[in-house]
């Protein structure tokens, strides 16, 4: 049923909206739910919180009766330059997505590739209520690359984060390159995208990515690494980084799956956030998903989708399926010991609020994620009357993480500025968006030949040593990221 009053808005429209009588979901420190309460949005910031608000005169109304009104999701860690590139690999591990990316084809990706997934990454963020993603870049072979990237961000009117990265070079290398240098000081002064240095720690001993982590403080821009991941990074690494004064507050540490309980220190006590990105971890073998171990250092988590070559960017899959992680290792620890769980430790509030303010903490935007007076107004409707699944409308938490998806997504703002409404992106050529897509396919398959393309969606390994280290820009190898473990779920892993 459609208020009468409702209306739907345009990018263009820069008049108040309100979204009336909904289920809001502040995520304030409280984490109050208003029941049958308005969201005012006026500019780009969220005026007013409450029940039957008085708005200005023509503001739009949009209405949110048996709806979920939330914050905008915020992905903290998404290889967007690979999205043209969707399901291509849905049945390969992490060495398998090593050999192909790291070892063999990633180098064939243009700069207009490169731009093309980032393009249809964006707007698929959009589409599934993701307003913020953190573009881990590694693919920016050079600067003209880096301005496809950032190019194509910018097209979108989502928010973004451009997280700088080349898996082809030594970060030593590339970081402080004056030409990547100016790139990255002349887009930080036009003040568009958010900026990272994202690059991984080998663990060698020589340190040698001490030179990009000095480029990165001297630039002001934080670090985001794959940090304890199986046959790639391990504790020495964060030992490296905290002995040399590398792991700061703004540090993003990525799955963070398979490190002691002296790296959990480390990073409790030095502020850092992790990146837990679930599916990932699960299906392609970065280690368990750390989140019982998060919780036990009190270290603060947000939620990733990692890359589309296997999954989606819709993070409502990655709430369901963190809980789903997180309350089987639970239950299976409990029933080795004879034991029962009888109250789960993980619950629908927290994931929705990794999910949300955990992003935004985890960026430093303390004006992101939650729905309070003041904040930016990044908002997202969930309501879908033409769906069996809206009602009833019991636990809006666990509807959220368990119930709803990128279909009932309804209205997504960003910034103010409504980018998704009745269900349909608004301001999107998707018919262009595909020409561009279907342009880096072919080039792909053209390149690499059908044969080659065939065979890779199911690699081989040329290198048996792969293992030691799927990093080509070093030959660096240790073969301590992958050493037995402590327990099938790692060092000192309890119940809780």
């Amino acid at each position: 049923m459609t208020h009468p009053d409702s209306e739907v808005v345009v990018p263009s429209d820069d008049r108040p909206v309100v979204l009336r009588g909904g289920t809001v979901l502040t995520m304030d420190d409280a984490h109050t739910v208003l029941t049958d309460a308005d969201v005012l949005v006026v500019g780009d910031r969220i005026a007013a919180v409450g029940p039957s608000l008085e708005v200005p005169p023509g503001t739009v109304e949009v209405d949110a009766r048996g709806g979920i009104v939330m914050p905008g999701m915020i992905d903290t860690h998404r290889h967007m330059w690979q999205t043209a590139m969707r399901g291509y690999g849905a049945d390969w591990t992490l060495t398998q997505y090593f050999v192909w990316y790291y070892l063999e084809h990633g180098r064939v990706f243009r700069p207009e590739d490169v731009h093309a997934g980032n393009l249809l990454s964006a707007w698929d963020a959009l589409e599934a209520g993701v307003t913020t993603t953190v573009d881990w870049s590694h693919g920016l072979q050079t600067v003209d690359h880096a301005e496809a990237a950032a190019d194509a961000l910018l097209a979108v009117p989502g928010r973004f984060v451009l997280a700088y990265g080349n898996i082809q070079a030594g970060p030593w290398e590339w970081a402080t390159d004056p030409a990547v240098r100016a790139f990255l000081q002349r887009r930080r002064d036009e003040g568009r995208l958010g900026l990272q240095l994202a690059f991984d720690v080998t663990g060698d001993p020589a340190f040698p990515e001490k030179a990009a982590f000095e480029a990165a403080r001297e630039l002001g821009l934080p670090v985001t690494t794959h940090a304890g991941v199986w046959g790639a990074t391990n504790d020495d690494g964060l030992r490296l980084m905290h002995e040399h004064g590398f792991m700061t507050p703004d540090t993003v540490y990525v799955h963070a799956a398979t490190l002691s309980t002296d790296s959990y220190h480390r990073i409790a006590a030095t502020g850092g956030s992790i990146s837990v990105s679930t599916e990932s971890e699960q299906s392609a073998g970065q280690g368990y998903p750390p989140t019982w171990q998060v919780r036990r250092h009190d270290i603060p988590v947000s939620l990733s989708m990692d890359t589309s070559v296997w999954w989606s960017s819709d993070l409502f899959s990655a709430m369901r399926t963190t809980l789903g992680a997180d309350r089987s290792r639970e239950h299976l620890e409990a029933h080795a010991k004879g034991d029962t769980v009888t109250h789960v430790h993980l619950r629908a509030e927290q994931v929705v609020d990794w999910a949300t303010r955990g992003g935004a903490r985890a960026l430093g935007r303390e004006d992101l994620g939650s729905l309070e007076p003041g904040k930016k107004a990044d908002v997202v409707l969930i309501k879908n009357d033409r769906s069996p699944v809206s009602f009833p409308l019991l636990n809006p938490y666990g509807h959220v993480a368990f119930q709803a998806q990128r279909g009932d997504v309804h209205t997504v703002l960003v910034d103010g500025r409504v980018v998704k409404s009745e269900h349909r992106l608004v301001g999107v050529d998707l018919a262009a968006v595909r020409r561009t897509v279907d342009a880096t396919v072919e080039h792909l398959r053209a390149t690499l030949g059908e044969e080659t393309w065939a065979a890779g969606m199911n690699p081989d390994s040329p290198d048996d040593e792969l293992l030691d280290n799927p990093y080509t820009y070093t030959d660096y190898k240790s073969a301590s990221t992958h050493g037995a473990r402590g327990s099938v779920f790692g060092d000192d892993a309890v119940t809780g």
